[in-house]
């Protein structure tokens, strides 16, 4: 689980490398999961629109007015992770698909029924609540610290029920990029061990990277 803020495209920081511990965390558990020798890799991240993507990360629509061409450009949540999985050196072979900001329980459902399995790592992004600060995206809303918290502690407890059972208004309403990435993990499953590599707020949002292992 990573988060998918736009500084993590590092052309975007200029001389200030603004999120270099986020990124140092991000790519920790990649390695660390891609060490098992996955046959694959399935980025999930949420967009727009539902659906199976190729294409490349679309960094030019935050730093740069270069023309653009839609069709080949990832949502940020897969571009994100496409540049993560560059950025340890994966090769291999990568599935992107996205689910709706706010999928049914149906549609997450199903698609954790198909991520599971043997040989496959699954990389899920998405932020905590936007709303941690008079300067945050979403400005203040003290809801959002006890709702970030129980997200870090469920993430670091490996607790899947939590994280599946996610409050999707109070969510919506903290501007919680995360909320369906984070159902998906909770419907994953219990994980036979559990890590939170990172948990802090340093742009009034919350970001949360964390290596769930399935036995």
């Amino acid at each position: 689980m990573c988060p998918h803020p736009p500084l993590l495209f590092r052309e975007l920081g200029g001389r200030l490398h603004v999120a270099a511990d986020l990124r140092h965390a991000c790519n920790e558990v990649l390695t660390d999961a891609l060490a098992t020798g996955p046959q694959s890799v399935v980025v999930v991240g949420a967009a727009d629109w539902a659906r199976t993507w190729t294409g490349t990360p679309a960094v030019r629509r935050f730093g740069t007015t270069e023309p653009r061409n839609a069709d080949l450009e990832l949502p940020l949540s897969l571009g994100v992770g496409r540049r993560l999985l560059d950025e340890v050196g994966w090769t291999g072979d990568t599935q992107l698909t996205s689910l709706t900001w706010d999928a049914s329980d149906q549609d997450v459902d199903a698609l954790a029924e198909r991520l599971q399995g043997e040989d496959t790592v699954v990389l899920l992004l998405g932020d905590g609540s936007t709303r941690r600060g008079d300067k945050a995206p979403g400005y203040l809303d003290e809801r959002a610290f006890p709702f970030d918290a129980a997200t870090a502690k469920a993430l670091e407890s490996g607790d899947a029920e939590a994280l599946r059972n996610l409050d999707v208004q109070l969510a919506d309403e903290l501007m919680v990029l995360g909320r369906t990435a984070f159902r998906v993990l909770g419907a994953l499953g219990t994980p036979s061990s559990a890590r939170l590599a990172y948990d802090d707020d340093p742009f009034g949002v919350a970001y949360h990277v964390a290596l769930w292992h399935y036995a």
